[in-house]
């Protein structure tokens, strides 16, 4: 197998760092082992982030996630790693994970952890209405 899981997370340089963009990634196959039991946790993590210098590379962050498959971890624990590894690998403006697990025992289990930069304010949202955008682009 050419490929094997990895805990390191590479990075690339912001092609924009004078500019606050979104980055949105979703892992829809992300697992780990319940601690208690052994028994396989599934879930999609959305990653969500402003990046400052760096920008996680895409091939390592894929080996990363897959080096929890046989790992113990509960969701909480888990969550928080997750975000802590990427946090001081690419320290971002801003990250946002949200851990979406499967259903276990009857209970659908999110846990969202945040990361801000400290002095970093977000620009303010720019909501254009629906007239706006069917008018921009009629010409």
């Amino acid at each position: 197998m050419p490929s094997q899981p990895s805990k390191t997370l590479e990075t690339f340089a912001n092609p924009k760092p004078e500019r606050d963009f979104h980055i949105h990634m979703e892992i829809p196959e992300f697992t780990c082992l319940c601690p208690k039991t052994g028994q396989p946790d599934f879930a999609t993590l959305y990653l969500d982030y402003i990046p400052d210098k760096t920008c996680v590379e895409l091939k390592s962050l894929k080996l990363y996630i897959w080096g929890f498959r046989n790992e113990g971890h509960f969701h909480e624990d888990v969550t928080n790693r997750i975000l802590d590894d990427l946090v001081k690998t690419t320290k971002p403006r801003f990250m946002r994970l949200t851990a979406k697990f499967f259903v276990r025992g009857g209970i659908f289990t999110n846990v969202v952890a945040e990361h801000r930069k400290k002095g970093w304010k977000p620009a303010p949202h720019v909501e254009l209405s629906q007239f706006e955008s069917q008018s921009n682009t009629r010409g």
